[in-house]
């Protein structure tokens, strides 16, 4: 039977994070605990006075190979290994003159920094670690012996615990700390395999791994009945994952999950063209406007369907400023994600006090390549995240009548807006923002008909006479299979269409927007969401 309470006598520690490390070996050693450690590590705590054998002084074999090989080690190894009161295990630690290791204190290598800020495939390599997950492994397959501490978040409860017990560790939190580290080590892992898969140009590797750290624990999943937790890949791309919390409450499952589309979605307009804003409900776009300044530019997002906007998230593509935040405030909002915001408007967003604001530093690339997955019964599914752009693509025109410069401008913003709404979409827009969403529709004639709806509704809304969709480009994330999608576009006023292409009816719906008088233009890119 396990024994629940360790005593610690001997530590082996090794780590690239020597936050907390120091008062941590301080608590270690007041209890009279034999500190073995590696390197810099060694240097760290030798520097401060307290004891610390090298690591070459226990295994009796030097550090070699620019330090790939220090702790593979039989002395390590089976002081990690052995099982304490398991008489074959002590007569083979006598037999070799192994003493058991009580502690370890190891974080790995930073490949995942390394990754993150661009590093060379030779530097990438080199941060590779070998020995700090043979040890992690070995210490957590024998914890009911053996503490394995792989988090500096870590060393303040267990320097509480060994306080309380005498310099003990209990078997839960052995076992837990097991948990973590095993996890620790896959995470690793994940991220340098599928690093090498990238380097390789492997789009599906026969085995795909991934892992993620707990950022927090959530109240409850997309339901109050469903668990959830909000895990950090290491990916830098600016988001709601890497964002500071400058104001508001937690965040919840769906909060997290429409905020990352609504940030996603504002990075499409380049922020040096125009101030841009986002408005998201339920991971769709409810509203989108380009404008002179992110006020101007939110006033006309809203416009779009503020009835959808309340209880939504607005992204915006530039810094906050103070008089964009007194609009956004006006209507209850769950969440506002932005590149920077200055003080007085992070004042004024202050004032309510549930509203979150997440700042971000910067914005995603929208060309950017990176790993999208969603899970299924029994396995998930990985694709290359939707890079492609609308001013990147070569527009074919298919009518007789080419689109102007204000229409293909429209269509062009209209395209950006369709890529992130889910599928069947339709976006009508009309001078820089949207005026009709329809989206996640089962048939894409019925999209086109709610847009329509929504943008009488919005006009009505605003005090207009006639729909905001008259005069406006229509824009569709996949091809029209029959024209009758085109011709709703059509009754519903708008003068100009963009749509991938490749139907079979092609023909049919060219020779409709034809009659109508449309003009019409083919990406050769779908932008399915599902």
């Amino acid at each position: 039977m396990p024994v629940d309470q360790r005593k610690i006598a001997r530590a082996l520690l090794s780590v690239s994070d020597k936050a907390g490390l120091v008062d941590f070996a301080r608590a270690l050693a007041g209890h009279g605990v034999e500190l073995v450690s590696t390197g810099g590590t060694r240097k760290a705590l030798a520097d401060v006075g307290l004891a610390v054998k090298d690591i070459a002084d226990l295994t009796q074999f030097p550090e070699m190979m620019d330090g790939r090989l220090k702790t593979l080690h039989p002395k390590v190894h089976g002081g990690l290994l052995a099982i304490r009161e398991n008489p074959e295990h002590e007569a083979a630690m006598l037999a070799h003159d192994i003493r058991p290791i009580d502690l370890l204190v190891v974080n790995l290598y930073p490949f995942e920094a390394t990754l993150a800020k661009g590093g060379a495939y030779e530097e990438c390599v080199e941060n590779i670690d070998i020995g700090g997950p043979a040890m992690i492994r070995a210490a957590s397959k024998n914890h009911d012996d053996v503490a394995v501490v792989v988090d500096p978040a870590d060393y303040a409860a267990i320097a509480a615990e060994m306080a309380a017990t005498g310099g003990a560790t209990l078997l839960a939190t052995r076992r837990r700390l097991a948990q973590k580290a095993f996890a620790r080590t896959a995470a690793y892992d994940a991220a340098i395999s599928n690093w090498l898969a990238q380097e390789l140009g492997e789009a599906s590797p026969p085995v795909r791994a991934f892992g993620g750290k707990l950022s927090e624990p959530m109240r409850y999943g997309e339901n109050p009945h469903q668990a959830a937790g909000f895990y950090l890949t290491g990916e830098a791309r600016p988001g709601v994952a890497t964002a500071r919390q400058a104001q508001g409450k937690q965040l919840s499952y769906n909060n997290v999950n429409d905020t990352d589309a609504a940030f996603e979605c504002v990075a499409e307009f380049d922020p040096a063209r125009a101030a841009a804003v986002v408005i998201v409900k339920h991971a769709n776009p409810c509203g989108v406007a380009e404008g002179a300044s992110l006020e101007a530019a939110y006033l006309k997002a809203l416009r779009c369907d503020p009835v959808s906007a309340f209880g939504g998230i607005v992204a915006l593509n530039r810094k906050l400023d103070a008089q964009a935040a007194r609009e956004i405030v006006k209507v209850f909002t769950e969440v506002i994600i932005a590149p920077d915001a200055e003080d007085e408007a992070i004042e004024i967003i202050g004032a309510k006090k549930n509203l979150r604001l997440l700042l971000t530093g910067g914005l995603p690339d929208p060309r950017a390549h990176g790993l999208a997955f969603r899970s299924v019964a029994g396995g998930f599914l990985a694709q290359s995240r939707d890079s492609a752009v609308v001013d990147d693509m070569e527009l074919k025109v298919v009518t007789k009548r080419a689109p102007t410069a204000q229409e293909l401008a429209d269509l062009k913003f209209a395209y950006r807006v369709v890529k992130h709404a889910k599928s069947n979409a339709i976006v009508y827009a009309k001078d820089g923002a949207t005026v009709g969403i329809g989206a996640g529709q089962m048939s894409r004639v019925d999209s086109s008909r709610i847009a329509a709806h929504k943008a009488g509704e919005a006009a009505a809304a605003a005090g207009f006479a006639e729909s905001l969709a008259k005069g406006s480009v229509v824009a569709s994330d996949a091809f029209f299979p029959f024209a009758d999608g085109l011709l709703a576009a059509a009754a519903a006023g708008a003068t100009a269409v963009i749509q991938p292409g490749g139907s079979v009816k092609d023909g049919d719906v060219i020779a409709a927007a034809d009659e109508k008088g449309l003009a019409m233009v083919f990406t050769g890119v779908r932008h399915f969401r599902h």
